[in-house]
């Protein structure tokens, strides 16, 4: 049943962020991260308000990106010849941490894409799903940040070089 009285209030709605109530059923979350982060990681508190910067997101996801196996490099074939052209100059700045990796964020939410090469005879699939989950994970749970979407671009793919001492199929000598 309803309560049948008005309810009015005099302030403006909160913006704070509230802490969810567990899943449906009071069933345990997946994990601690995602735990943390919905359970209600305060970026503003009354007692002052925490920003992150796109950087620290951005090094974050590419960090994450680079421990799941089958991901080879990161960003598109112009980013990273750039980046090896850049590390030759004396002086220049090397930081290529975040490669391949642009980031929006917004007050509570975060947006990421992510461009990687894959090696040949990984499952693209596998990869990236493996790359969305880690990066949604750690991000959530280092920064309390909501990850709305990680949009990945997968634009080469990484081919071993033969081992020096074996022929390759169409050079043996028979």
């Amino acid at each position: 049943m309803s309560d049948p009285s008005p309810r009015t209030t005099s302030q403006a709605p909160s913006t704070d962020l509230k802490p969810e109530t567990s899943g449906a059923g009071g069933l345990p979350q997946p994990s601690a991260a995602i735990e943390h982060h919905r359970t209600g990681a305060r970026l503003q508190t009354e007692r002052g308000i925490t920003r992150i910067s796109d950087i620290v997101v951005s090094k974050i996801a590419a960090f994450a990106t680079k421990e799941i196996p089958g991901v080879q490099a990161m960003g598109n074939t112009m980013a990273r010849a750039f980046g090896r052209a850049r590390s030759l100059i004396p002086g220049a700045s090397s930081d290529a941490s975040s490669q391949g990796v642009a980031v929006e964020v917004g007050e509570r939410q975060a947006a990421i894409d992510i461009d990687i090469v894959v090696y040949y005879g990984q499952s693209v699939v596998e990869v990236t799903e493996a790359v969305r989950a880690n990066v949604i994970n750690r991000i959530e749970g280092m920064t309390g940040l909501e990850v709305v979407e990680v949009n990945i671009s997968v634009n080469d793919l990484y081919i071993e070089p033969p081992e020096s001492g074996e022929q390759s199929e169409g050079s043996r000598v028979q």
